[in-house]
């Protein structure tokens, strides 16, 4: 008998849910650095945005409706607010700019990739 293979939710077989899903882990890892002081700040603040990046990709692949579909991609798209947060964190200090110029690239990718399936709803 063959292996049973566990269930594959539908934003599993998305390349942009994936990209967001990396970007959380890295996110997760750099705001550990931060200062305590803004534990409540912008270390929380960037850790939302992001986790909301990937959670309405999986909640709009989840809706049957195009319509649907695309207004959760589009809450997506603008959770990547967190590119504006990261400047900011670079502006105060928290990180170094070669690893925000890293991220602004995945950022990119994850935006045009969401862009896309956004348009691909209408």
């Amino acid at each position: 008998m063959g292996q049973v293979r566990p269930y594959q939710y539908s934003f599993e077989g998305l390349d942009v849910w994936h990209n967001a899903r990396k970007l959380v882990l890295e996110i997760y890892r750099l705001t550990d650095g931060f200062p305590d002081s803004e534990r409540y700040g912008l270390t929380s603040q960037v850790r939302r945005a992001v986790v909301s990046v990937v959670s309405n990709i999986a909640e709009g692949s989840a809706r049957k409706n195009k319509k649907d579909q695309g207004h959760f991609y589009q809450i997506a798209y603008s959770s990547l607010e967190v590119a504006c947060q990261l400047i900011l964190s670079v502006d105060l200090g928290f990180m170094d700019a070669s690893i925000h110029d890293q991220l602004k690239l995945n950022i990119s990718e994850i935006s045009n990739k969401l862009n896309a399936l956004y348009k691909s709803c209408y």
